[in-house]
């Protein structure tokens, strides 16, 4: 175990060597085109290496918080030059748009959002509505398929929000899960694999909004509708998924971590277990129902709903569509949560499902079952910032119009390729078709249907990119909500990412000649389920038995 440990900060301060190496060259990098921007690494290639320090560093010692920080470090030194006073300050004060002051007070009301919703969390635990529902549902739900398969169905149900998706669906379908020795890694990748698919896909969610928001020029909630059957990745991450779970396959590392679950008994199979002893802080102290854990979430549903519309103006005469289009989906969520909490204290309180003090109790206990979300969440909106503010959408974005003069036919894999990387360097999905969208639609004709699989390709690559990253907001929302230790989600999930992106790369080929839907999606659905198939023979072997 020592040398393990050696070797594994022996790669990190290797990494570190590099980066210096790294750091020391940037000096010639940049000078013309950076001078008025201040930094000699604006809109180069180095403007990406503080996400790519991150992420190495994060895979290779399995510590995220620390991983963060560093590459944090490392882009608000490449930003000042090398000043560390003036990188201090960017870094941690408003002087920038990118500091983690400015990141803090941008995001206020998603943080907001968190807190309430790990106090809801905490009340139906306490209140034993989640018992309650456990017990239900481990009567009805009788196998490990069936588990998989609910958790999967209540992850299409709560569209509306990727982070209330990933929070919602694990603490609720944790139980039985659990019940039927299903590893966390499992759990996380089947909410991660349901949430931003399945929003990217849902015209009435924050998803839809965001998109339709940066689109000028054409209707954007029209043309993010008519892109629904050619964003591959998203759909065939659900085929993929659910062919997975109804052959019982699974192989990379998450076969370990299942082999260990379903054979030992050992739901966590590394030794980084964050949350092993959540259960016993959660243990109830109501007498509550299944009702007591239905009614809030479904309350929760309707409220951020109406916050969102509420905030696109739709009480103002907005119409439903247009609401949704022009909401703000993080104040429209935290005012939904709070209207939540409030409904859910007249819920309980009259009905002596929980006491006055027991319910202020669960106050301070849901704020700090968020606290590692929070702060790794604090971390990344801090990296995005400073990343952003090396110039790295500006350097992306001039590659990828300089590739707009390649075979027209090869622009959608291209644009998807570039959105995998830059989702996945930056770890934000909306801040890369936000970035892409606004450079792919004028390059294309009007109206023409390489433009719907063009926008498409930016969609579809901007999730596979947020999938695999460990610096993504949505992750560390499926890895929260699952209670898995971050990095063996993402180590976990990203063999079964990258085998739908390469399917769904060679489906953007075709499609490009096709530029029929009709044709298009069935082949891409084969195509994926006989991928699977294929791996499943392969790992045939070392199959695990079936409930």
């Amino acid at each position: 175990m020592r040398t393990k440990k050696r070797n594994t900060w022996l790669g990190a301060i290797f990494v570190c060597v590099v980066v210096a190496l790294a750091m020391s060259m940037t000096a010639f990098a940049g000078e013309a085109d950076a001078a008025a921007e201040g930094s000699r690494m604006y809109a180069t290639a180095w403007s990406l290496v503080p996400p790519l320090v991150a992420i190495i560093l994060a895979l290779i010692t399995k510590e995220v918080y620390s991983s963060l920080f560093v590459g944090i470090v490392v882009g608000g030194l490449f930003y000042t030059n090398f000043n560390v006073k003036d990188a201090f300050l960017t870094i941690f004060t408003d002087a920038t748009d990118g500091g983690m002051a400015t990141k803090i007070a941008g995001n206020v009301g998603i943080l907001v959002f968190l807190v309430v919703l790990g106090i809801l969390v905490a009340l139906m635990n306490k209140a034993g509505g989640s018992a309650a529902y456990g017990r239900w549902a481990t009567g009805a739900i009788k196998t490990r398929r069936g588990a998989l398969l609910s958790t999967f169905a209540l992850g299409v149900l709560v569209f509306v929000d990727d982070y209330f998706n990933c929070l919602t669906v694990g603490s609720v379908m944790r139980p039985v899960t659990d019940t039927h020795k299903i590893s966390r890694a499992k759990l996380a990748y089947i909410i991660d694999a349901t949430a931003a698919p399945i929003c990217i896909i849902a015209p009435i969610s924050s998803w839809a909004a965001a998109v339709a928001g940066v689109v000028e020029g054409v209707n954007g909630l029209d043309l993010f509708i008519h892109a629904i059957p050619y964003n591959f990745y998203a759909l065939l991450t659900i085929v993929a998924m659910l062919t997975l779970t109804i052959t019982n396959t699974d192989f990379g590392p998450m076969l370990k971590h299942e082999r260990n679950a379903q054979l030992d008994g050992d739901l966590y199979t590394t030794d980084a277990r964050p949350f092993k002893d959540a259960a016993a802080d959660e243990k109830p102290i109501g007498n509550g129902k299944v009702i007591d854990l239905v009614l809030p979430v479904i309350v929760l549903i309707f409220c951020c709903i109406i916050g969102m519309i509420y905030t696109g103006g739709f009480f103002d005469g907005e119409s439903f569509v247009d609401a949704f289009a022009n909401c703000d989906s993080a104040t429209g969520l935290m005012l939904g949560s709070i209207a939540a909490l409030l409904i859910t204290f007249v819920l309980y309180i009259p009905r002596k499902v929980l006491r006055f003090r027991e319910f202020m109790d669960c106050l301070p206990e849901g704020f700090k079952a968020m606290v590692p979300a929070i702060l790794i969440l604090t971390f990344a909106w801090t990296l995005s910032g400073v990343t952003g503010l090396l110039g790295a959408d500006v350097f992306v974005a001039e590659l990828l119009a300089g590739s707009t003069g390649a075979v027209q036919m090869l622009i959608p894999v291209i644009v998807f390729c570039i959105a995998v990387f830059l989702a996945f360097a930056t770890g934000t999905s909306w801040g890369t078709f936000g970035i892409l969208l606004p450079i792919v639609v004028p390059i294309m004709d009007p109206g023409s249907e390489l433009l719907i699989i063009t926008v498409a390709a930016t969609l579809a690559g901007a999730v596979c990119g947020d999938h695999c990253s460990p610096i993504s907001d949505t992750t560390i929302m499926a890895s929260t909500g699952a209670q898995c230790d971050h990095i063996n989600h993402v180590s976990t999930q990203l063999p079964y990412a990258l085998t739908v992106a390469v399917v769904s790369a060679v489906n953007y080929v075709l499609a490009a000649v096709i530029q029929n839907w009709f044709i298009n999606l069935p082949i891409a659905i084969v195509s994926m389920i006989v991928t699977v198939l294929v791996i499943r023979r392969i790992y045939a072997k070392q199959e695990l038995p079936v409930e």
